[in-house]
């Protein structure tokens, strides 16, 4: 399988007033195609960091991040924003939509700022929003729609652009139990469809629908180990 990302030494420190924060130590990772990757840790370990870098939110101090080909530590922030368009597909905790659009404006968000034409949005954030099993819902603005529904709109903009990876922060973090795990159930299904997915969470039975386990502390990776009991999703009947 090709590499879709890897971490060269990465090191990011913050000034916090006069104090030095080292949030990552010369970390290392690679991530291949069609992997499931979950990064955990606790508070302060450098989970959150670690994502804003895979997802060009932000740059590191040092060390090198090649995403897809392309080395991204280097560039500026409007060539991080389009890559960032263009191949991440972010799932936030907080969902992340606009109230006053519906859920078919919400998913083709991305494809107005990549310049696509209207009749090809409407076309593919159809398709999408179907494939997410929301087509009966995508008139509907997020207020009218459950806090689930909401998240596989997130999930279908996430998609849309059908980028190298797709980011989840702490994507089951606003939900309750059930539609916790129906949402991990979408991931599995969309991983299963080929897409490479970074999870983040802190939640160790959400962990456990990912195939491979990278555990941070104090900035630097503890253990990175292939996940031996994965959650099997539950299959729903059609």
């Amino acid at each position: 399988m090709e590499e879709i990302i890897r971490f060269n030494n990465i090191v990011k420190n913050y000034r916090v007033g006069t104090v030095i924060v080292n949030a990552l130590r010369s970390v290392s990772l690679t991530i291949h195609q069609n992997e499931y990757v979950a990064i955990m840790g606790p508070s302060g370990s450098g989970k959150s960091t670690m994502m804003n870098i895979i997802g060009c939110l932000d740059t590191p101090t040092s060390g090198d991040y090649i995403l897809n080909k392309s080395d991204v530590s280097k560039m500026e922030d409007n060539q991080l924003a389009e890559i960032r368009n263009k191949e991440i597909g972010f799932v936030f905790q907080t969902f992340n939509l606009l109230p006053r659009y519906t859920a078919l404006e919400n998913v083709m968000l991305p494809l107005i700022y990549a310049g696509v034409p209207k009749e090809t949005r409407i076309e593919r954030a159809t398709s999408v929003l179907e494939s997410v099993g929301l087509l009966d819902r995508m008139t509907h603005k997020p207020n009218e729609l459950s806090g689930g529904q909401r998240q596989r709109v997130s999930v279908a903009r996430a998609l849309i652009n059908k980028p190298s990876i797709i980011l989840a922060d702490e994507p089951t973090g606003n939900l309750d139990t059930k539609t916790s795990m129906d949402i991990m159930n979408l991931f599995s299904e969309i991983h299963k469809k080929g897409n490479t997915i970074v999870l983040v969470t802190h939640e160790e039975d959400i962990a456990r629908y990912a195939h491979r386990i990278v555990r941070l502390r104090d900035g630097m990776i503890e253990s990175d180990k292939i996940n031996e009991n994965i959650m099997i999703p539950e299959l729903h009947p059609a």
